[in-house]
């Protein structure tokens, strides 16, 4: 690094320090705004350079520019003489008013405006643009903001993205229109796209609409930001059509430059892949099919979503002080980290027998019935409408405002997040609940189906036994169906738990195969709707009656 481009180097960091510490860090999450480090963007324009041709000519963009970290790399990394031109776009005047002072002497054209309302060139378009797009997530844009967004995109790259994705995918597929033939783009985004429902567009355009070159997955445990819990990964690619049998190299692990692994997956085997990071793992071994699955044996659900729980939840002594009806009290389970018990028993009336004893407050009596009828309910309920929950999101949704969803018991529950470490090998708690508390969407609830069930009534020992074998089931076919977060925060949604194989229960209890075996309509309920599923259950019950007959020779 030459002298100059030193000192721009540290008069850059110290500038983005003091901006950074301007706004707190609630406002900066809210718009995406987490600075790449210094050591990240030269890694990733070190990666970029021994990857592109050596004779090629840069025309550099990057459209969220912030304080410069990618265009300072990429003067440090390349001679002058092969960047021809270098833009930079930055909303935020916070940000970039001091950019454009630093970078003043530099011959960088920078623009102080939106991304997705600036004007697009009509030539010499940019051929490399690496950028590190606002995190943003959909929760944070407006239904206007979102139509105005999808319509730029369907324009740009053809697509129209899921509602539910975050910011960074309208910047990634937005870019498309701005990106000169046979140019490359290199982009750090959170690796979540890979495995969502919502990311499903973003892999289509990555699969079909240009050449995905490499993806690298950075591992969770070691947070590429300080001030974000998010994943990152990296995606390097080309536009231009892909390559018949074309093959992706997937990295996980260390560096861009020096990753721990590299994997080639064929783009037709990721096309098929709901999870990519699933594949990755599984060293682009196609997907096993016909294993049994937790879904094959429970309807599993979120528990319930109160919308502010720390005013229908409430403790029970405050409750009973509050002189609330009981008639519209619950137990329900604390959140993970203050329960400790894996097993829950219950007293004679089905209260659980924890040190934390609470109550949800479930009532959906017409506000004219409640006022006449339970006058301390309806003065607490003035309480909630004094802080406004009824205007919250949940809330606001229902009628009345403060009647909830209804969710009996279930006997079995697993934390839906979780950390590796501090002695744990498994990020997810299998519970056994004896008692008849309800649980928070903190959870998942597991109900046996039919097979299970008609099992489980003719075995009254069998709930222990179930539950056992749940414990068995393994941390990595867990992590494996779930999502992964910075610092190594694991989550798991109810059809991602429904896809975990069920094998370790099969052969923890012979017996419980020829229940499912002989109650086969269950896998077929619910009509599949491809003839890919249909196929796959009929694989499924295949494996069963294989599976019944090898654990009936060894009971005999």
């Amino acid at each position: 690094m030459s002298a100059s481009n030193h000192l721009l180097e540290l008069n850059r960091l110290e500038a983005q320090e003091k901006l950074d510490a301007q706004k707190s860090h609630t406002e900066r999450n809210r718009l995406g705004q987490f600075a790449t480090p210094p050591p990240l963007a030269s890694d990733i324009l070190a990666f970029i350079k021994n990857n592109i041709p050596e004779k090629f000519k840069i025309r550099f963009m990057d459209p969220a520019f912030g304080t410069g970290a990618f265009y300072s790399a990429l003067l440090n990394i390349f001679p002058k003489s092969r960047i021809e031109s270098a833009s930079g776009i930055e909303i935020d005047p916070h940000y970039g008013y001091r950019a454009e002072e630093l970078w003043t002497q530099s011959p960088l054209n920078l623009r102080l405006e939106d991304f997705f309302a600036s004007r697009l060139p009509s030539k010499n378009k940019p051929n490399l643009i690496v950028c590190n797009p606002p995190y943003v997530r959909h929760h944070h844009l407006s239904i206007k903001q979102k139509e105005k967004l999808q319509r730029l995109v369907g324009a740009a790259a053809m697509t129209r993205l899921n509602g539910l994705a975050g910011l960074y995918c309208y910047f990634l597929l937005y870019a498309h229109a701005w990106l000169e033939e046979d140019g490359y783009a290199c982009w750090l985004v959170p690796s979540e796209f890979m495995d969502v429902n919502y990311g499903t567009e973003v892999k289509e355009y990555l699969l079909s609409k240009v050449t995905l070159l490499r993806v690298h997955r950075f591992d969770a445990i070691n947070v590429q930001f300080d001030d974000a819990l998010v994943s990152s990964a990296i995606l390097w690619f080309k536009k231009s059509a892909p390559p018949l049998n074309h093959v992706v190299e997937f990295s996980f692990g260390g560096t861009l430059t020096k990753p721990e692994i590299i994997q080639s997956i064929p783009a037709i085997q990721l096309g098929k892949a709901a999870k990519w990071s699933r594949t990755a793992l599984r060293e682009g071994k196609d997907e096993e099919n016909t294993s049994i699955r937790l879904g094959d044996l429970f309807e599993i659900k979120r528990g319930l979503a109160t919308g502010a729980n720390d005013f229908f939840i409430l403790p029970s002594d405050e409750a009973h002080r509050l002189k609330l009806p009981e008639k519209f009290l619950i137990p329900i389970l604390p959140s993970p980290r203050y329960l400790k018990q894996e097993v829950i028993e219950g007293d004679a009336k089905g209260n659980p027998l924890i040190d934390q004893k609470l109550l949800l407050l479930s009532c959906n009596l017409p506000e004219s019935e409640l006022k006449r009828l339970h006058p301390k309910l309806w003065d607490y309920y003035q309480i909630g409408l004094d802080r406004k929950i009824n205007e919250t999101y949940i809330c606001s949704h229902r009628s009345p405002w403060y009647s909830q969803e209804f969710r009996s018991p279930a006997p079995f529950l697993c934390t839906y997040m979780g950390r590796h470490g501090a002695g744990k090998e498994n990020p997810f708690r299998f519970i056994l609940n004896y008692s008849k508390a309800v649980a928070a969407n903190v959870y998942l609830l597991l109900y046996p189906k039919p097979s299970l069930g008609w099992y489980i009534k003719e075995s009254p020992d069998s709930l222990k036994k179930i539950w056992e074998a749940l414990g068995r089931i393994s941390a990595g076919s867990l992590v494996a169906e779930g999502r992964v977060y910075g610092g190594g925060l694991h989550k798991l949604e109810p059809k991602e738990l429904a896809n975990a194989s069920a094998d370790s229960l099969l052969q923890s209890i012979p017996r419980l195969s020829s229940y499912v075996d002989s109650q086969e309509y269950d896998l077929f309920s619910n009509a599949a709707s491809t003839v890919g599923e249909v196929r796959n259950k009929k694989k499924r019950a295949k494996r069963l009656r294989r599976q019944n007959s090898g654990a009936t020779s060894k009971t005999k």
